[in-house]
This record gives C-alpha cells, sequence and structure tokens, in this order.
C-alpha cells in the first residue's frame, strides 16, 4: 500500500536534489551518448584523497539541473585488497558511470559494496549503475519507507523533466540489498566500516559511515560545508544532537555530503550546528507567540548566513520547515 503523501514531506525530498541500461564493460559509453544529447560542457570529476585508499568527489554548490548533471552532492570510496567500498551514488546514472570510470584509473578492483548514508535524489540516483555492476548496496531500514512512498515516485517523476536527459524513463529507484538495523560491522579484505546510524535527523535513515585505521569520517547530509544545509522535514533538535555523536568518532577527517573535506571537526561542524540553532531559535519564538511565518520570515535578521551559497535557494524553506515543526514540538 503505497503511503498518503504531504506536501512538506514532498518537499523535503525534493530540494536537496531538485536512459537505458548499459553494460559496465564500457564505461564511458552511456556517459557520451548522454554528452551528445545535453549542452555544454560536464562539470569536472576528480577524486580527491584524504587518507590512504581514501577518497571522495565533490559535488558542486548548486541546485541540480540538467547543466550539471545533478552533481550537487558528494561520494566517497574506499580501495579494499577484496574491492572498492562506494559511500553514496551520486545524482544520475550518468554520474556514477564517471565515477566507475575514475575508480578505475586509481584501481582495477571492483565496486563490490556501495554504503547510503540517506535516500535524498542526488545521493540515490546512481544507484542503478553500481547494481548493474554487481555491487551490494547497504541503507538503513528506514530509508524503506521514503522509497516505496508516493513521495519517491513523484520525486522522480519531477526528476524526469527537470533533469533530462540525465534523469529518464529508465532511471528507477533501487532498494539496498541489505537494509541496516542498528550498528553494523562490515569487513572487505583488509578494511573495517563502521556502519552508525544517526537519524532521524537530516532523514529518518542517517547513516554515518567510519573507518577506524584510517579515522575517516563519511557524514553524509549531516555536514554541510561552505553552503547553506538543506532542512527538508528534518528533527532538526535530533539533528545537532547527532553531531555530538559524530564528535565521539574522533575523525582526524569528516568527509561532509556537500562540501570539501575537513580536517577540523568540530569547528566545520559549527556552521550546521549554528544554522540549526537559529532557525529553531528564531522560529520557534515566532510558533509560540503565533506570529505568521511571513511575518516571523521578514523580522528576523539573517544577515549572518545570507551570504553563503544556495542562501537564497534554500533559506525561505528551510524556516517554513523549521516553523512548523517548532510549531509541533511547542506546547
Amino acid at each position: 500500500m503505497r503511503t498518503v503523501i504531504d506536501r512538506r514531506q514532498f518537499l523535503s525530498r525534493c530540494a536537496c536534489a531538485p536512459c537505458a541500461p548499459w553494460a559496465v564493460g564500457g564505461l564511458g559509453g552511456a556517459w557520451v551518448r548522454y554528452a551528445e544529447a545535453a549542452e555544454g560542457p560536464a562539470p569536472e570529476m576528480t577524486p580527491r584523497q584524504v587518507a590512504p585508499n581514501c577518497w571522495y568527489v565533490e559535488g558542486l554548490s548548486a541546485l541540480g539541473s540538467p547543466a550539471n548533471q545533478n552533481f550537487i552532492s558528494n561520494a566517497g570510496f574506499v580501495v579494499t585488497s577484496a574491492g572498492v567500498v562506494v559511500i553514496d551514488a551520486l545524482g544520475s546514472p550518468a554520474l556514477a558511470e564517471r565515477l566507475l570510470a575514475e575508480i578505475a584509473k586509481i584501481t582495477p578492483q571492483k565496486v563490490t559494496h556501495v554504503i547510503l548514508t540517506h535516500y535524498h535524489a542526488d545521493h540515490v540516483y546512481g544507484l542503478q549503475t553500481f547494481e548493474q555492476a554487481g555491487a551490494r548496496i547497504l541503507a538503513h531500514q528506514a530509508g524503506r519507507e521514503y522509497l516505496f512512498a508516493d513521495t519517491a515516485r513523484l520525486r522522480l517523476e519531477a526528476s524526469r523533466s527537470e533533469l533530462a536527459p540525465w534523469i529518464n524513463a529508465q532511471t528507477r529507484l533501487v532498494p539496498a540489498t541489505e537494509w541496516v538495523n542498528g550498528p553494523r560491522e562490515l569487513t572487505v579484505g583488509d578494511t573495517r566500516f563502521v556502519l552508525q546510524p544517526v537519524g532521524p535527523a537530516h532523514t529518518p535513515e542517517d547513516l554515518a559511515v567510519y573507518l577506524p585505521a584510517a579515522k575517516v569520517l563519511y557524514a553524509g547530509d549531516l555536514v554541510f560545508r561552505s553552503r547553506i544545509p538543506f532542512v527538508g522535514q528534518a528533527d532538526s533538535r535530533n539533528w545537532i544532537a547527532s553531531l555530538d555523536r559524530l564528535l565521539a568518532f574522533d575523525a582526524s577527517v569528516v568527509v561532509p555530503g556537500h562540501g570539501g573535506a575537513s580536517t577540523e571537526a568540530r569547528k566545520d561542524m559549527q556552521l550546521t550546528r549554528d544554522y540549526l540553532a537559529y532557525l529553531r531559535k528564531a522560529m520557534g519564538a515566532a510558533a509560540k507567540d503565533m506570529t505568521p511565518f511571513d511575518e516571523a520570515y521578514q523580522a528576523t535578521d539573517w544577515s549572518q548566513f545570507e551570504h553563503l551559497p544556495l542562501f537564497g535557494a534554500a533559506n525561505r524553506m528551510n524556516a517554513y520547515n523549521t516553523y512548523l515543526l517548532m510549531e509541533h514540538e511547542t506546547p
């Protein structure tokens, strides 16, 4: 049975991300076909190494569009002695194929696993490429409710129009091979991964991925750097608490869901924390006083955040969703 959809839930899954199947052996083939169908150069995708065998690619600080192929989020990958583990699948099948090609330049090892930090569109629309490559997919079980709901179907239908030709009639949603319920350890060859549920926060299914030997943490969208966080239907109170849980890993490097990697975890998580706390304070006071949202938004001083990328695109929706949340939290 499909889940009844409400407007706020749909918006919460849309703003973060605003094709025929191909053979894995022909890396680059489908991407070339896509490129011929779209105007302009493809966005640069350059793997960045953050520790021995640990890499990531960084998406653009922008809304998803045909021009950027929906390359607006990060993905990580770890080379082990028995295969490559990818963290998040990027925002289109063509991007995922490009990531496979970049991995192949670094190692002959095949991708054996994909771990999803959450099921937002800009992190999962590339999954079918990795599934076709034979990778196992791990995600938190809370993602199933979204994946099989009308929200996911409607988001994909909208993306086929808004992000064509990169998202098209052949793009599909892919369920996990294994749904994780609680902390989970995964060992691939010589490398141990700790999968730690940290939601509900940014989404109900937030999952952080930590490599103890390398002290690298792939934090997903619990951490945004150098841009306004996307709040959506988040549980912002638990999101703030979850940042403290991430700090307990004592990671030397944190790879966020958006923005560059951090070697100063506490400092670089502060932007996300401060923004969420400010939203809750300002919108909570308005909800408590029953001030209409438009009036409260206009009266709020946003000057400490308005210089950040995507402020104009995301802040009002973030404030509105927080206002609704605080109405529920306020006695």
